[in-house]
């Protein structure tokens, strides 16, 4: 059964999987669509049109604007901002307010399993990968490889994580996790799952 906090503000178009949860003072666009067991913290914003998969949580105050797209999984912090506009203006050259047809929105995707630490900044368009951590207060400017840590201003990549989220440790030829086990193995600048996890 979902959820709607009395002071949220959820449009009528908005379609929301079971489950999900919105908090007070939370505000979900006109469009934007939830998944199965997702949480909207309060005072966060999901913008129109946005698509977020199931069990995916954004806490207080967030900012996801339009056209994010978030997968299953996803952890957004408090305080975290995915924008839309690469030149950003209040007005025309000639002073004039611009409207919203005046600009293209572009969007922050992010894959399965990824973390996005609180008051991070993620710079649109990019993607960040499956089960990669964006570390607190960090902005990303630049597309990031699955299972990356990203860290600082502008982000770069500090190491590897896990599913679990626990920093990789390198042993054997492998990297590995100090908290499953499961062992991953290092190609150029990208991480996979080894395949001998089973």
């Amino acid at each position: 059964m979902t959820y709607i906090a009395p002071s949220a503000d959820v449009a009528e178009q908005a379609t929301l999987g079971e489950g999900t949860k919105i908090w007070h003072l939370a505000q979900v666009r006109e469009d934007a669509v939830l998944g199965k067991n997702c949480i909207v913290g309060r005072g966060a914003y999901v913008g129109n049109g946005v698509i977020i998969g199931d069990n995916t949580k954004i806490q207080n105050y967030a900012l996801v604007y339009e056209p994010a797209v978030l997968g299953h999984g996803v952890f957004i912090g408090p305080a975290v901002v995915l924008t839309n506009d690469t030149y950003p203006r209040a007005v025309s050259p000639d002073g004039s307010l611009k409207s919203a047809h005046d600009w293209t929105p572009v969007g922050v995707k992010i894959e399965d399993g990824a973390s996005v630490g609180a008051r991070a900044v993620c710079i649109a368009p990019l993607t960040i990968g499956r089960w990669a951590t964006i570390a607190a207060g960090s902005v990303v400017t630049k597309d990031v490889p699955p299972f990356s840590l990203m860290v600082g201003v502008p982000a770069r990549r500090l190491g590897w994580v896990g599913k679990a989220g626990f920093p990789l440790q390198k042993s054997d030829g492998f990297w590995v996790c100090p908290e499953t086990g499961e062992k991953y193995v290092e190609q150029g600048d990208s991480l996979k799952e080894a395949e001998d996890n089973a």
